[in-house]
C-alpha cells in the first residue's frame, strides 16, 4: 500500500512536466494564461512572457499558475519569490522532511540545512550574516527589508544559497526577487541605472536668438573685465585722432 501511495505522489509531482512536454502545448497554455486579468501586469496579453513561465514551471515541476504568481520581472530579468524557492525545495522530494534553518544566539547569522532523502546525509548551505549583508550593500539599498525584518531576510537568503549549492537541479540558476533587486537597484535616489547600449543623446541646436544673446553677454562680460585704465587710454587716443582729422 505504501509503495502504491509513493508512486501516486511521484506521478502527481511530475504531472506539470508531462503536460508541458510539448512545445505546442506549452505555447497554447501560455496564450490562454496571457488572456487573464488576474495575473501580474508583466504577463497580461504577453504570450511570450507567459511561455517562459510555463517552461520554468516545467523545470520546477510546479503548477504554472503558482509559478506565475510568484514570478516578478525586475529590470528585464525573471526572478521568483524567496518563499516559493523554499516551497520548491520542500516539494521536490530532495529532502526528508522540510528545509530547516539554524540561527546563532544573536540572530545575526543563519544557514539552511536538511537531510537528503536518498542518502540520509545532512546537507548544509552557506552561512549568511548581517555582516555580509552590510558588506555587500544589501542593507543600504532603498527600501531594504534587511533594516526592518533581518531574521526573515537571513532565512530567505540562506534558502536561496542552499538551493543553488545543494540542489541546483531544482533552481536551475534562478535568483530570488530580493537578490535581483539588490544586485541592480540604485543605492540612492541620485543614482540611476545606465544603459550602456543606449544611443548617445544628440545635442539640441539652440535657436539663433539664444546664440546671439549669449554672444552679447560674452562681449559684455569681456568688456567688464578690461581695466578702466586701458579704456581711458583708448578713449583719449580716439579723441586725439578725431581732433587731428578736424585740423588736418
Amino acid at each position: 500500500m505504501a509503495k502504491k501511495e509513493l508512486v501516486k505522489k511521484e506521478e502527481t509531482q511530475n504531472l506539470p512536466a508531462l503536460k508541458h512536454s510539448s512545445l505546442n502545448n506549452a505555447m497554447a497554455i501560455a496564450t490562454e494564461m496571457s488572456k487573464s486579468d488576474i495575473i501580474p501586469k508583466e504577463f497580461q496579453n504577453k504570450p511570450a512572457n507567459c511561455f517562459i513561465v510555463v517552461q520554468l514551471a516545467n523545470r520546477l515541476k510546479a503548477d504554472p499558475f503558482m509559478v506565475l504568481q510568484n514570478t516578478h520581472v525586475i529590470y528585464g530579468k525573471p526572478a521568483i519569490a524567496s518563499s516559493f524557492i523554499i516551497a520548491c525545495i520542500n516539494g521536490s522530494g530532495k529532502l526528508k522532511g522540510s528545509l530547516k534553518f539554524k540561527l546563532d544566539e544573536s540572530e545575526s547569522k543563519c544557514f539552511a540545512w536538511g537531510i537528503e532523502a536518498a542518502t540520509g546525509e545532512k546537507l548544509i548551505g552557506p552561512v549568511v550574516s548581517l555582516e555580509m549583508a552590510k558588506a555587500e550593500g544589501w542593507i543600504a539599498k532603498n527600501g531594504s527589508k534587511w533594516k526592518t525584518m533581518p531574521g526573515i531576510m537571513l532565512r530567505y537568503r540562506a534558502a536561496s544559497f542552499f538551493g543553488r549549492l545543494q540542489c541546483p537541479e531544482i533552481l536551475s540558476g534562478i535568483y530570488s526577487t530580493e537578490e535581483v533587486e539588490e544586485m541592480q537597484t540604485p543605492t540612492s535616489e541620485t543614482e540611476s541605472i545606465i544603459d550602456v547600449f543606449a544611443e548617445p543623446e544628440t545635442p539640441k541646436e539652440e535657436p539663433q536668438k539664444q546664440i546671439e544673446e549669449k554672444q552679447t553677454e560674452t562681449i559684455q562680460d569681456d568688456a567688464e573685465s578690461i581695466p578702466q585704465e586701458y579704456i581711458d587710454r583708448a578713449n583719449a587716443y580716439y579723441e586725439e585722432e578725431l581732433e587731428n582729422e578736424a585740423n588736418g
